[in-house]
């Protein structure tokens, strides 16, 4: 049986603990596509400007050898922010170590939207104390 895994992020910058993330989910299934969060997410929920813009994100994580598929969310502010976990079709949902919100969350709002199939999986964290996004943007954590 075919089975698809689906990630969500920023991913700016993209380093190697996005890559291992993304071949931790890669592993989870036969096809992986990612979600990029759209500039206007990332002003709006990291009160930031982001270093590389959506295209170009986009861009960097589609060349990544374990994504199948890379493509943008929805812009920010939105009256429904998990409105992908609905239309999108997907078996596993694959969360960072530290992704937000938790799994109780996570579940909930698919279970609303028909997809109480769907596997939630947290992924190993990967040197996050050397590798996380905003360490790596020069702010201490």
């Amino acid at each position: 049986m075919h089975s698809k895994v689906l990630v969500f992020g920023a991913f700016d910058p993209l380093h190697q603990g996005h890559i291992d993330l993304f071949k931790q989910a890669s592993e989870l299934g036969d096809e992986l596509a990612v979600v990029v969060t759209r500039d206007s997410g990332i002003r709006q929920v990291k009160n930031r400007e982001p270093q590389l813009n959506e295209i170009m994100r986009r861009q960097e994580v589609e060349q990544n050898e374990y994504v199948d598929e890379a493509l943008l969310g929805d812009e920010w502010p939105n009256e429904d922010s998990y409105r992908l976990l609905e239309e999108l079709d997907f078996d596993i949902l694959a969360l960072g170590f530290d992704q937000l919100p938790d799994d109780k969350k996570v579940r909930e709002e698919l279970n609303k939207r028909g997809k109480k199939r769907a596997q939630v999986v947290r992924l190993e964290s990967f040197e996050p104390e050397r590798y996380s996004s905003t360490r790596l943007r020069g702010f201490i954590i």
